[in-house]
């Protein structure tokens, strides 16, 4: 027995044992006191635990996990939830820059008619209390619809209709219902500010609907997340011919065909038109759902004679599209989309227009 301890490897492993032993003890006295109080509750065989210490290390435990609610919480308002799950649609089930996925869904923009000449009236508190507060009132009617809002552009609003379950013909109707909500919320809206003797605000609405690339853009500190394409720039241009027809809510031929909206909605043609940035016209309609049911019985009632008038206008018989235009003005005088087409053809047929000229007017 006495010739194996004395062996080098044996003798080695005494050695390692005694230092390691001593190490150990060394550790120990460096503990602090309350880390040492903390052990047992680690030890799946202790039985007797620290009452008054496990309820601190309880409270503490919940409250890193409400920390980490709220932190999630918070994160949600700068990124959708929606932008998640989309990428989770697609198989990816992390956030990371760079990510790029194409998807169809509407686009639909919002802005406040005459904002700028209303913030001039009002200090800088009283602007961001006021676009607070009108902003609070426009999220509903998104997100009760199936949308989200990506962008606050200053006074506008930029929302995707996106169902990771449904239809393209569901994102479409979504898009067109929730406009139709904006415009209710913002009677209501209205009303207030009238209870309270502020003027009342209008906005303009336009949407339309088709492929988008939608990603994550910036670097390694500064992520944000975007939504780029024509589309894009088609629903962002649609907004800004509300007031240019005097109309509410401006949608592309695209929009309705695929919401199937002869079904479901209300609505008459605007124009044909070829917004800037883009090559191609598009025909473009008005809905109009939310109107009073004698002021939608009129804009349907020559409906029929302004399309007429816009086909005779595209082959530049001017006669012609002016007779049809002035047959829609007798049925109601005070259409101002009406007074838009014949003020328009006037003006057009003192232009040298192009043999090939397709009838649409840039906008």
């Amino acid at each position: 027995m006495l010739e194996q301890l004395t062996q080098p490897l044996t003798l080695s492993l005494i050695v390692i044992i005694i230092v390691y032993t001593v190490l150990l003890v060394f550790l120990w006295r460096k503990v602090p006191r309350r880390e040492k109080q903390l052990l047992p509750l680690l030890d799946p065989s202790s039985s007797k635990i620290d009452e008054p210490q496990d309820a601190e290390t309880i409270q503490r435990f919940k409250d890193k996990a409400d920390e980490s609610m709220r932190l999630n919480q918070t994160f949600r308002k700068f990124v959708p939830k929606q932008f998640v799950d989309h990428f989770a649609k697609h198989g990816s089930s992390s956030l990371e820059l760079g990510r790029a996925d194409e998807d169809e869904l509407a686009i639909l923009f919002c802005d406040i008619r005459g904002f700028t000449g209303l913030s001039e009236k009002m200090s800088p508190q009283e602007l961001m209390n006021f676009l607070n507060s009108y902003f609070l009132r426009m999220n509903d009617p998104i997100h009760q619809n199936g949308g989200f809002i990506d962008k606050f552009i200053g006074d506008a609003i930029m929302a995707l209709f996106d169902r990771p379950e449904g239809q393209n013909s569901d994102k479409a109707q979504d898009a067109i219902r929730a406009a139709l909500d904006l415009r209710y919320a913002l009677n209501i809206y209205n009303q207030h500010r009238s209870n309270s003797n502020y003027p009342p605000i209008n906005i303009g609405i336009g949407i339309h609907f088709g492929p988008v690339i939608i990603g994550t853009v910036g670097s390694d500190d500064r992520m944000d997340t975007t939504v780029i394409g024509d589309s894009v720039n088609i629903a962002y241009r649609l907004e800004a011919l509300a007031p240019i027809y005097q109309t509410d809510i401006v949608v592309s031929a695209a929009t309705l065909d695929v919401a199937e909206a002869k079904q479901h909605f209300s609505y008459r043609v605007l124009d044909w038109v070829r917004v800037k940035g883009r090559s191609s016209a598009i025909e473009i309609y008005e809905v109009i759902d939310h109107l009073p049911i004698e002021v939608q019985q009129l804009k349907l009632a020559n409906a029929a004679l302004i399309a007429k008038g816009l086909s005779s206008r595209m082959q530049q018989n001017w006669p012609k599209a002016l007779s049809y235009f002035q047959q829609a003005r007798a049925i109601n005088p005070q259409d101002t989309l009406v007074i838009h087409h014949i003020n328009q053809c006037h003006k057009l047929q003192g232009l040298p227009l192009k043999s090939d000229w397709d009838g649409a007017i840039l906008v």
